[in-house]
Order: C-alpha cells, then structure tokens, then sequence
C-alpha cells in the first residue's frame, strides 16, 4: 500500500503539453472528482465546487483566462475549483446544517458561536480557497494513481475566467483550475529537495 501510494505521487508531475487524441473515460473523471468530493475540509464545510470544461471551445476561453498556458488547449478535461464564499457567512443556512452535523445537538449552540468568531478573526475567501487545494491534491493524487496527468494552474485572470464560465463572484472565487489528461510527452526529472532539510524533529 505505501509503494502504491508512492508510485502515484513520482507519477504525477505538472504535465504541461496533454495528447489531444486521447481522452478520458467517464467512470475516471468521476473516479477523480469523487477523490476530491470526499476529501477533508475545515469544520467538515466541504468549501468546493467543481466544473469540468470538456467543450473544446471553452478550453480554447479557459486558455486565454489563464496566460494561454498550452495545457488547458489540450488536456481531455479541466476541473475549475471554485471556492465557496456567500455560503460561509455564520448566519447563512449552508453554514447552519453542515455544522449541525458535526457535533451533538447539545454542543451545535456552541459551535455556531464559535464559527461567528472564527469568521470575524480570518479572511474567509483566503481560508475557503486553501481547503479547495487539499480537494485538489487528492484529486491529482487520485488521477496519477489510474495513469492520468494532471497540472494544477494558479496563474488566471479571475474576472476572465468568471466571465467564460459565468460564474457568480459574490457566490464564489476561482481557487485552481485543474487540466486532466494524458502526457503527450516523457516526464522530466523531478527536483525535490531532500528530506533531511523539510523536517525538524522535536
């Protein structure tokens, strides 16, 4: 199981040029954003949503959006992650039921006030955008480990990207967009520093 989970994570690599003739089974893209559906999140807020853009127009749009970085012009499938924002309001209902979930009933009061505090202490768009990324990693981790490549994108224009997807900015911010497909080309060298010099033991 380790090696397993090993050979996935040297597979993968930012896979910036995909094979346009190849395209990915529908059970694998579900396979892929069930990884991310059911990833951990802050609270249990599930902050995410997902839009998958096979239409190659709009992949030609996202291209523009985003640099014109070649990637999403020919991946087979680009997951836009949008992170939640009106919904993570404290007196919002989303916020009420998800919550309720999370403890008993008689520590639920509790919670609520300390989420209203919580939301006044933190940037609530910057804390929502970061739990998308774990949603992310899975979901990459998950696509390597069933030979898909994937390159995870920061570098858009939000107000572009909105605009071609349509996508309602007070409801939502652009947290990565995610090309899926299969490398068109052999995978460089993977530079990574060593161990020894990321973690300190105390």
């Amino acid at each position: 199981m380790k090696e397993t989970l090993l050979s996935a994570l040297r597979f993968r690599h930012a896979c910036k040029h995909f094979d346009k003739t190849r395209q990915i089974p529908g059970e694998d893209l579900e396979f892929i954003l069930e990884a991310g559906r059911l990833s951990p999140s802050s609270m249990g807020l599930e902050h995410w949503k997902f839009i998958v853009v096979r239409t190659p127009a709009l992949k030609t749009q996202l291209q523009g959006a985003c640099g014109d970085q070649p990637q999403l012009g020919s991946c087979s499938a680009a997951v836009v992650i949008l992170a939640k924002k009106a919904e993570l309001a404290p007196d919002s209902e989303y916020v009420r039921a998800l919550l309720k979930r999370e403890v008993p009933q008689a520590e639920y009061e509790g919670l609520l006030r300390f989420y209203a505090d919580f939301a006044q202490r933190v940037d609530l768009v910057a804390w929502s955008v970061a739990q998308c990324h774990i949603a992310a990693a899975n979901m990459m981790t998950a696509a390597a480990a069933i030979g898909i490549d994937s390159c995870p994108i920061g570098g858009f224009d939000p107000a572009a990207v909105r605009e071609v997807l349509d996508i309602d900015g007070r409801r939502y911010e652009v947290a990565l967009i995610l090309p899926l497909g299969y490398r068109a080309q052999p995978q460089p060298a993977r530079h990574r520093l060593p161990l020894e010099a990321l973690v300190e033991y105390r």
